[in-house]
């Protein structure tokens, strides 16, 4: 079996493009000479990535064999980055299914090397102890070494870089709490890796000898406990000196319930991160050297892996973001203004201004919500309808924004997601709070019949059962206050940073 290279143009198929990690890997194939072809549930969610015109993109789900085989056609590699984060029961079920699908699909047609990104496993504890996601990632990456197709399993723990998950966690608690009263598992030792050279090993594996079907374990060269990174992170960061306590009775469950409060990542992602690092995770080996060998100064140490973070985030450089995925029963049910819409109850709340500004300088308030920013209306309402989502399970509303300028379809946003963007004219948001409904909130910018620019607010819930009939009307009381003062405050920012000549009239609006 030949071994696939750039320079035969060989074709990788890449699932999870839309992740934290697919979405960088994805121009690291290309600039190495690679085709590269993305499978993806939502196409549009590619579409504002800087390289969505370099690649091929084929709409499809791992878990459907018939997408995959269109995916799969003339693929020469195909990469594994597909992760449930999902809390249920059944989300072992789920990955095995996916892998399995993807297995037979990729020998069917013909793939010539698979490689997927796994967990590090500590050494010497039984399957049956390791938390259910390490274990469900062993299982999948197992499946994919048996499926006949060689494969490279990459093992790796903490992954560092700008807006991974563990980067955030990490960055949140050292920058929040000086004093830090914690888990025991501060003290576990671990190996954490650069992103970048989690990247560069994905890459070069594509070329791995035809006889290569095994594990790899990767990290960088420091092993460290967690209490140690939190004190080099405080180091490189600039803070004063940490004191941290371990408390015995933090349990994962408990733990994560608490960094779900403190930091951006929410418990139901910072579970299986924490549950994790029960055990020693330290690399057994470092035999992907003899394939890729080390460079000067790589794998980079850790306190430089996060100077190069920090650095991205304080420049607003980051690319991808762990929350750049959707979180678990994220909905997908189409616009009740879609062709396709089955119909149901559906309720509005629908605001218009006339704005005495451009519609450029309107456009660019429009896209600058969120985050940072906020939502121009009642920061307390919106604050508490955060910490009561987090305190259920969701996202929260302080995932941020990934770039504080520009969003692109598939960004996360608060508690929102970007579900279309008409950049200069329309944004549609669909919401991943918990909610006992579907709902939507549409900005949109516009001229009137006489040339005027106007402001178009909507928002649309599409109740579930009594209970979302009882949420609507209970909250819409307040909409007034949420919804109308933001569409003024909206209007009233663009006109006071742009307004002159183009909008409305003077005192009109």
């Amino acid at each position: 079996m030949d071994i696939p290279t750039p320079a035969d143009g060989a074709l990788c198929l890449v699932t999870g493009a839309s992740g934290y990690i697919g979405g960088r890997l994805v121009p690291e194939l290309l600039d190495k000479g690679y085709r590269v072809r993305c499978l993806a549930r939502h196409p549009d969610k590619l579409r504002d990535f800087p390289w969505s015109d370099r690649v091929e993109t084929v709409r499809g789900d791992v878990t459907v064999a018939e997408s995959l085989r269109e995916a799969f056609a003339g693929a020469d590699v195909a990469y594994y980055l597909v992760h449930s984060m999902s809390s249920t029961a059944r989300f072992e079920d789920a990955d095995r299914r996916a892998a399995r699908t993807f297995a037979a699909e990729a020998r069917s047609a013909g793939v010539r090397r698979i490689v997927y990104l796994g967990g590090l496993v500590p050494g010497g504890v039984p399957e049956h102890e390791l938390s259910p996601h390490l274990r469900s990632r062993t299982e999948v990456g197992r499946i994919l070494l048996d499926s006949g197709v060689p494969t490279a399993v990459l093992r790796a723990a903490v992954v560092i870089g700008s807006g991974s998950a563990s980067f955030e966690m990490l960055r949140y608690l050292t920058e929040r709490l000086p004093v830090m009263v914690t888990p025991t598992w501060v003290d576990t030792r671990v190996q954490p890796i650069a992103v970048r050279d989690v990247l560069r090993y994905l890459a070069e594996s594509a070329a791995l000898p035809a006889d290569v079907n095994r594990t790899f374990d990767v990290g960088g060269p420091d092993v460290l406990t967690y209490r140690q990174m939190m004190e080099r992170y405080a180091e490189v960061a600039g803070l004063r000196k940490r004191l941290i306590v371990p408390v015995p009775v933090l349990t994962p469950r408990l733990s994560s319930e608490w960094i779900g409060l403190v930091t951006p990542v929410p418990s139901s992602l910072a579970r299986p991160l924490t549950e994790s690092l029960r055990h020693e995770v330290v690399c057994a080996e470092h035999d992907i050297a003899r394939h890729v060998p080390d460079l000067p100064g790589r794998p980079l140490p850790f306190t430089e892996a996060l100077r190069l973070a920090l650095s991205r985030v304080r420049e607003a450089r980051v690319t991808t973001r762990w929350s750049s995925a959707s979180p678990p029963g994220a909905p997908s049910d189409p616009l009740p203004t879609d062709p396709d819409w089955a119909g149901g109850s559906l309720y509005t709340d629908e605001r218009s201004r006339t704005v005495d500004a451009s519609p450029e300088a309107l456009w660019r308030v429009v896209e600058g919500v969120g985050g940072e920013n906020g939502w121009y209306s009642f920061p307390l309402a919106w604050a508490v309808r955060g910490w009561a989502d987090r305190l259920v399970g969701g996202v929260g509303l302080r995932r941020g924004r990934r770039d504080a300028d520009r969003l692109r379809v598939g960004d996360a946003l608060d508690f929102w997601r970007v579900e279309a963007i008409e950049r200069g004219r329309l944004l549609r948001l669909r919401a991943e709070m918990r909610l006992p409904g579907l709902a939507w909130l549409e900005m949109a910018v516009e001229r009137d019949e006489e040339g005027r620019t106007s402001y178009r607010q909507r928002a649309l819930f599409h109740p579930r059962g009594l209970a979302g009939q009882a949420y609507w009307w209970g909250v819409s009381p307040f909409h007034a206050v949420v919804f109308g003062g933001m569409a003024r405050n909206i209007a009233r920012t663009a006109e006071k940073t742009g307004g002159g000549g183009t909008g409305a009239p003077p005192g009109r609006g």
